[in-house]
């Protein structure tokens, strides 16, 4: 095939989910109420956390910063969802695909990362209260969130590079609602081999080192639990993490089944559901499960409220 073929497609078009229009507008209003949700219980928390003097510590720190995550991370995909649901030809341009693909995986880099921080913390906190206000200080929290954001942002660098050199000579449909690893490898007339192990092997590492460390922390906090004598204090002390540990387990859950495997094993249909989950699910349910199951949140969001309602009533 001549180098002029190869540089033809320029453009790719979405296929997201098929089926008849009412289905796709249930979707549609399903998926943009979920986004909406999302958008608004993430934005909560930060504001929460940045004007509530007894939220600006490590833990709620780490939760502001995953919340700041998860509003990109959605933002990311869920439009180009959206609009697959409302129209059946959704386009994209090249570099807008591997600008996509980048910023996604970098997002969720991150998340992998500060979920296993989030991990550590509570760790600390529970393992080792007597020395937390040292081992987790304000400046280490602040380097543990920023190494959070450079590390994720620099994992999916190199594959990003090397798929921006592919050629794309046609078909131009990528069977999926976002630019994802296999649809694009798909579409290529190049010889990705290199590009698809680097990628297979540093979303991998990734995950699986991130999921190991925090499963880690989560047995040492297990066990710590177990030993407490007072079954109050055991109680009250899982409740901290059970949260946690709930959002832990459905992402990291639906990512290993979607990127810790050989990629001739992808099938596109499952893939597409299974994304649903992390790209639209699971920032969701942040929000919803450490605002419905931590006091401290409760209560600071009471506070605001009961503030914006004085200020409400001197106005009139």
């Amino acid at each position: 095939m001549n180098a002029a073929n190869q540089t033809t497609v320029t453009e790719f078009i979405f296929l997201g989910f098929s089926g008849c229009l009412y289905l796709r507008l249930t979707l549609f209003l399903m998926f943009l109420t979920v986004y909406l949700l999302s958008l608004m219980g993430n934005t909560l928390i930060i504001f929460m956390v940045l004007m509530n003097s007894t939220l600006q510590t490590p833990m709620y720190i780490f939760l502001g910063n995953l919340s700041f995550l998860e509003i990109w991370y959605t933002t990311v995909t869920v439009p180009k969802l959206l609009a697959t649901c409302l129209s059946h030809v959704v386009m994209i341009s090249v570099s807008g695909c591997i600008t996509q693909y980048y910023f996604f995986f970098s997002m969720g880099a991150t998340e992998c990362i500060l979920l296993a921080v989030m991990a550590y913390d509570r760790y600390l906190a529970i393992c080792s209260p007597l020395r937390y206000s040292f081992l987790m200080s304000f400046q280490v929290c602040l380097r543990f969130s920023a190494g959070s954001w450079v590390g994720g942002f620099i994992a999916p660098l190199l594959p990003t590079i090397l798929i921006s050199y592919l050629n794309f000579c046609g078909p131009q449909k990528i069977n999926h609602f976002f630019c994802d690893s296999d649809p694009i490898f798909k579409l290529s007339c190049s010889d990705t081999f290199l590009v698809e192990a680097l990628g297979y092997t540093c979303s991998s590492v990734v995950i699986l080192s991130s999921f190991l460390l925090t499963m880690s922390s989560y047995g040492h906090i297990v066990v710590t639990i177990i030993r407490l004598s007072s079954r109050e204090a055991q109680k009250k002390t899982f409740s901290t993490c059970a949260s946690h540990l709930t959002v832990v387990t459905i992402y990291y859950g639906t990512i290993i089944f979607a990127y810790v495997r050989p990629p001739a094993k992808y099938n596109f249909t499952i893939g597409k559901v299974i994304s649903v989950f992390y790209c639209v699910v699971t920032p969701l349910i942040n929000p919803l499960v450490y605002t419905l199951r931590n006091k401290d949140v409760k209560k600071a969001l009471r506070k605001v409220l009961a503030q914006k309602r004085l200020l409400f009533s001197r106005k009139m």
